[in-house]
């Protein structure tokens, strides 16, 4: 059997639900906000408690990271990520999840081989284009304003 792309395109769109974009969209972003509220109440409570700006955003984004690597290995980001969808990928709450992820699922095949060896399969390749496109922009700037 032999079908072209347009009848195949076809097919696959007749057989795909619709999904719900604004209720998507409205989920990503009360979750997302509801994230970054947390942030930010962390943040005032540091504030509060007397530290300075350079410390309060290195700790609240810690905190935010280790609250995010505890509700992963206990199943629970996953859960919330089901419901919330593109609004658990709040930068940071995001890459915790994606570097703990890969770790607990290849934990049986040891340490070094498996949870070391596997922790960055996912965000690896963020850091990597994340720090060449940043590399690249600074080139740039710097050449533009020199």
């Amino acid at each position: 059997m032999n079908i072209s792309k347009d009848e195949y395109a076809k097919m696959v769109s007749k057989a795909s639900p619709n999904s719900p974009v604004a209720l998507n969209c409205l989920k990503a972003f009360l979750s997302g906000g509801t994230i970054c509220l947390i942030g930010q109440i962390i943040m005032s409570l540091l504030e509060n408690a007397g530290l300075s700006d350079k410390e309060v955003s290195t700790a609240a984004s810690s905190v935010l990271i280790i609250i995010t690597a505890i509700l992963t290995g206990l199943g629970i980001f996953d859960k919330i990520a089901r419901h919330a969808g593109a609004g658990t990928f709040v930068p940071i709450t995001g890459f915790a999840n994606a570097v703990v992820s890969p770790a607990m699922e290849f934990k049986l095949e040891g340490f070094v081989l498996g949870t070391a060896a596997q922790m960055f399969s996912i965000a690896g390749p963020v850091l990597v284009y994340g720090i060449s496109s940043s590399v690249l922009y600074g080139l740039i700037y710097y050449f533009i304003t020199k």
